[in-house]
């Protein structure tokens, strides 16, 4: 069977596509490109171009118009390039039609997601996740990956090899899409009571978007080498360690970040690595003040996390990070254009909305520099404090041994 990612074609020269909708304003359409820009290198792929059409909506049979799709063929042949890569995910006959006309690689967004997240995956478990998440995007697809096998002749009677052939593979996948479920609810299984085993710790996660800082910041609490990098979904594994400040210890865990439009396959198949944010105690919302589209990020996690906890509220400290980065352009008097975001400075973003956010509600720091780390920690023990009380009114906390439970989360990380 023919591999629908692209592992196997590292630094390759590619072309992006995108489209600007009524949904989908030119701006969003720019940035959305930039992130398949820098999802493209995260997975080894060169961008060399971009082309955008203006439409009401996507054309349900080639995604863009015929004479946009032409011009594309037309480039792609003239530079000799052979991976065109389209910024939504595509049906089954949009894939098959665009092959036909512009006889390249086509990808979508979804499967240059799961191509990364097969890249990142270093444990088994995260490997038989994406794994799972790839058959259950390449099911419905298989035709298009048989296309080689056609029958060449119809009518009752005449059904060819190829008909044959991908029959058997679809029996073949779901056999291994079955498989891959019991496999993974046995270690599910496990991971539950390993988390019910940690005790009465009160447990932290860190949710937000794909690098804005989550491992740089685990690092820096929790005094470890956990892998960060400048590059989208840099931690697919959840890590969890044992947090001590002011001789209050919780457990804080370090997720997989968010995207915009996030494949439902990938939701699926992390569902237990997502157990940690559904069973947290306390959310650590990590937001890249840096971006310029940080507000839109923060919407597309809050949605996610509405969506994986099924309404159900939990405290959220909204930590803005990277404000060591944070520029703003400020408009002359004579600048008739209109003011964007790049024009705000921070005091006028602490001054807008975040105020109403209180006290407890959002806090600035730069994970890699340590400015606002204090006011973090204090902001944690705080909250930390708040809820170890309301769970366990007679304990005395601060007297507590948690030696054993430290010991066991080590010995689980360990393994």
């Amino acid at each position: 069977m023919r591999d629908f990612i692209i592992t196997e074609a590292k630094s390759e020269e590619a072309v992006l596509v995108g489209l600007i909708t009524r949904q989908q304003s030119e701006a969003q359409s720019r940035e959305y490109l930039d992130e398949l820009d820098f999802l493209s290198r995260t997975a080894g792929v060169h961008p060399v171009q971009r082309f955008t059409q203006r439409i009401d909506q996507a054309h349900p049979v080639t995604f863009v118009g015929k004479g946009k799709l032409e011009e594309i063929r037309l480039y792609v042949e003239e530079q000799e390039i052979g991976l065109v890569i389209f910024d939504d995910e595509l049906t089954p006959k949009q894939l098959r039609n665009i092959e036909a006309v512009l006889k390249v690689k086509i990808l979508d967004r979804t499967s240059l997601i799961l191509d990364i997240f097969a890249a990142r995956a270093t444990t088994a478990y995260a490997k038989m996740q994406v794994e799972l998440a790839q058959y259950r995007y390449m099911l419905p697809r298989l035709t298009r990956l048989w296309t080689h096998l056609e029958r060449q002749r119809g009518g009752v009677g005449m059904r060819g090899p190829g008909e044959t052939q991908l029959e058997t593979d679809k029996r073949l996948i779901q056999d291994r899409i079955a498989h891959l479920k019991e496999e993974l609810k046995v270690i599910d299984r496990q991971m539950s009571m390993q988390r019910k085993n940690r005790g009465k710790l009160v447990r932290v996660a860190l949710v937000g978007y794909t690098n804005v800082g989550k491992s740089t910041l685990m690092n820096v609490l929790s005094k470890s080498e956990v892998f960060a990098e400048n590059k989208l979904f840099a931690t697919l594994d959840t890590t969890v360690r044992k947090v001590i400040v002011h001789n209050l210890p919780f457990l804080l865990s370090d997720t997989v970040g968010f995207i915009r439009k996030l494949p439902t396959e990938l939701i699926e198949s992390f569902k237990s690595t997502l157990d940690e944010v559904r069973e947290a105690d306390l959310l650590l919302h990590v937001v890249d003040i840096a971006h310029p589209n940080f507000e839109e990020h923060i919407q597309v996690v809050s949605t996610t996390l509405s969506e994986i906890m099924a309404g159900e509220q939990k405290p959220v400290i909204l930590v803005f990070n990277k404000i060591d980065a944070f520029t703003y352009e400020e408009k002359q008097a004579d600048d008739l254009s209109e003011r964007t975001q790049r024009n705000v400075s921070r005091a006028e973003l602490e001054a807008s909305w975040m105020a109403q956010l209180g006290e407890s509600g959002c806090v600035f720091i730069s994970a890699r520099t340590g400015e606002g780390i204090e006011q973090l920690k204090q902001r944690l023990y705080d909250s930390v404090k708040e809820i170890h009380v309301q769970r366990f009114p007679y304990n005395d906390f601060l007297f507590q041994d948690y030696s054993a439970e430290a010991e066991e989360l080590a010995a689980e990380d360990h393994a």
